[in-house]
């Protein structure tokens, strides 16, 4: 369905596209913070009638503008309101976890005008889990509202004994209201007089003194300032190609309103409207693709998954000493234990890409401190690796499900069907993802390279040999000669699974494969057979469980071909980067506001469209940041604090003239950047060079 969202740290809203929310709609439409529905209608009328939609307004994330009209009303032989007499502005946004809604209206009608403009409120505090139909259990229950002449006051007192209420005030006094939710405010406009009304909408948890919502004035101020902030710390990348400059300010204000903070610095949540919490892989994944434009992002993603590192054997949460989580709930299902995401640890990935993150962050940095900081979360993490990921002592790490209500599937393509062998049989768990393995590669030698720096050269060598044993076997258990490709995984029985899939593209990032079989590996997926023209499909057309319309096997995720992209620019397949980033380039007009969504069907251009996944998450933070790696490609940007140097290798897409980047941050400097066509060739020029690291 189409729907507007917005969020501002831990509170978001979802709604139609006019603004309303219907009681029990079927997409758990609502305004929620932590995993709670702390609004489950609002409902505006005028006179009592749905105002018509004119204008629904979804570009930016933070303030959203809805503009409607009244409907023709007439009372007998009486004129009540003559149509499209009176227009009405929704403006809303969300600052300080307090939503504001303010109601303008104008007279256009060339008289005196006289209505009453009605909201209907409730909420249920339902648990998102539940909302979702994921899960049904043991609720608390609604208390009594309560009304005055300053706030609507809705109460639940939850099972995990937490009051939670939804406090309703304005900036004047409703002419009528009662306990049912009902607010009503009288107005008389003369001809193009306009006036409002502001509602502030507070969700609450604990029975304590809460502090009162700032003016609606001031708090959009604050939001704005904030925004402003979010701006000047980010670095500016400007181009003459304006299909990928929409994409590019599509993406970071996306990721702006996706950060979140809870209590360890500002993360990417992993996307709306269901997935606006810690995500391990997601989280982890978006601050890489980050790094070029705000480093600072990928240090609060690094405190945020250390804070939660598993510390003990727990199969209920699939948790091991030294494993980072994959999701981390905060409603009255996982309060109550009924759920295990306090956090759920099971995912395969996190840990060594939390690693292969802090390893990144650190070279594009030369931030130390943070790696001492967490030196103990990495040795956790290491030994995890070795100790529980590699769960039968065979190199390879592996992945099976302990908890009853976890998950099957530990990858990032986690659905049930998404690990399927050439044959159509479902491969069977521990399983040995091609990809995690590229991860713990990258992350022992990247862990190994600042141990060296540290000067602890013993532990740097121990894990260089890790990595270099892992590789040599990587190749041997994972290669087929016949398909001059990587197998997806190797099942409980060690036998290859050998559809041809995306995953063994993360692998081109480790720099794990030798170079004849990485040229190998990039050819296949930029093949008819992989590639649908529009992206790298998740699986290859042809295959047993090839399905342009599911969700994992054979659809298009940027993020996906994101991992890739890093890949293929590292190791200078130049050209197969730009023919990917071409096709997704010309997905993304197929989207609304140009925004690349979390995923979309993997059917050919020669369809003549992108054709949407009916319920991807639209902002999805790692889809939103894959133009940000479209930039790093193109650049061929990676620098290296360790060794004091940037390196460079810049191209540009067909009808790109020019790409200028400003205020990327490496080392305790910035740099930028200008690359233009001249004579054919994308050649560069350093505009500015604070970091004292030489740029070559």
């Amino acid at each position: 369905m189409e729907y507007r969202v917005i969020k501002e740290n831990d509170l978001f809203l979802l709604s139609e596209e006019n603004g309303s929310i219907p009681q029990d709609h079927p997409y758990g439409l609502g305004l929620y913070t932590k995993d709670t529905r702390y609004l489950s209608k609002l409902e505006l009328g005028i006179n009592g009638r749905e105002p018509i939609l004119l204008h629904s307004d979804g570009l930016e994330n933070h303030v959203s503008r809805i503009l409607m009209t009244n409907p023709h009303m007439e009372n007998g032989d009486e004129l009540e309101l003559w149509r499209e007499s009176v227009e009405i502005e929704r403006k809303r946004f969300i600052c300080e976890d307090v939503l504001y809604e303010t109601i303008s209206l104008k007279n256009y009608y060339p008289k005196p005008v006289k209505f009453s403009i009605n909201l209907q409120l409730d909420a249920d505090f339902a648990d998102m889990f539940i909302v979702r139909g994921f899960m049904n259990g043991k609720i608390g229950r609604k208390l009594p509202n309560q009304s005055t002449d300053e706030a609507l006051l809705f109460r639940y007192k939850g099972a995990d004994d937490i009051q939670r209420s939804t406090k309703v005030t304005w900036s004047r006094k409703p002419d009528a209201q009662n306990e049912n939710g009902l607010l009503s405010f009288d107005f008389e406009l003369e001809h193009l007089q306009t006036d409002s009304v502001t509602v502030m909408i507070q969700p609450l948890e604990g029975e304590g003194t809460h502090k009162e919502p700032i003016s609606p004035n001031a708090a959009l101020e604050k939001l704005t300032q904030s925004y402003g902030e979010w701006t000047d710390s980010t670095a500016k990348a400007e181009t003459d190609y304006i299909p990928l400059q929409r994409l590019i300010d599509r993406g970071i204000g996306d990721l702006r309103v996706l950060l979140t903070d809870i209590g360890h610095g500002k993360f990417p949540v992993a996307g709306l409207p269901w997935f606006g919490v810690p995500f391990g892989r997601d989280s982890l994944i978006a601050a890489l693709q980050m790094l070029a434009f705000n480093p600072e992002v990928a240090k609060g993603t690094l405190k945020t998954m250390a804070s939660t590192q598993g510390t003990e054997v727990n199969p209920w949460r699939d948790e091991q000493p030294g494993k980072i989580m994959h999701e981390l709930r905060f409603g009255e299902l996982a309060n109550t234990d009924q759920i295990p995401f306090t956090p759920y640890y099971g995912t395969i990935d996190a840990t060594p890409l939390f690693l292969v993150l802090l390893t990144q962050y650190v070279k594009w940095t030369g931030d130390t401190e943070i790696f001492k900081e967490l030196e103990g979360n990495v040795t956790a993490a290491l030994n995890w690796i070795d100790q529980y990921g590699d769960r039968d002592g065979d190199l390879f790490v592996e992945y099976h499900q302990e908890s009853e209500k976890g998950i099957a599937n530990q990858g990032w393509k986690d659905s049930g069907d998404s690990v399927v062998h050439r044959n159509g049989e479902y491969a069977h768990t521990p399983i040995a993802l091609a990809e995690v393995q590229g991860y713990v590669y990258q992350a022992k030698t990247g862990i190994a390279e600042i141990y060296d720096f540290l000067g602890k050269s013993e532990a740097a060598e121990t894990l260089r040999s890790q990595a270099q044993r892992l590789k040599e076997k990587f190749d041997r258990a994972f290669w087929m000669e016949e398909q001059q490709f990587y197998a997806i995984a190797l099942d409980g029985n060690k036998q290859q699974v050998g559809t041809l899939t995306s995953n063994p593209g993360h692998v081109l990032f480790s720099e794990m494969l030798d170079a004849e079989k990485a040229k190998a590996v990039t050819e296949e997926l930029v093949s008819d057979r992989m590639f649908s023209g529009y992206g790298i499909r998740t699986m290859g057309a042809g295959e047993a469980g090839y399905n342009p319309m599911s969700y994992h096997d054979g659809s298009i995720w940027p993020h996906d071909n994101s991992m890739i992209l890093l890949g293929m620019s590292k190791l200078h397949q130049h050209e197969a980067a730009k023919k990917v980033m071409d096709g997704l380039i010309q997905a993304a007009a197929y989207f609304e506001y140009d925004r690349l969504p979390e995923l979309f069907c993997g059917y050919p251009s020669s369809l003549g469209k992108a054709v949407k996944y009916p319920v991807a998450c639209s902002p999805q933070a790692w889809a939103a940041g894959t133009p940000l790696v479209f930039v790093q490609s193109l650049l061929g940007l990676f620098p290296d604090s360790l060794k004091k140097e940037i390196t460079l290798s810049p191209v540009l897409l067909e009808g790109m003239n020019y790409l200028k980047v400003e205020d990327i941050k490496a080392g305790n400097g910035t740099f930028s950047v200008e690359v233009k066509r001249v004579n054919g060739e994308a050649k560069f020029e350093v505009l500015e060079n604070t970091t004292g690291f030489e740029i070559r």
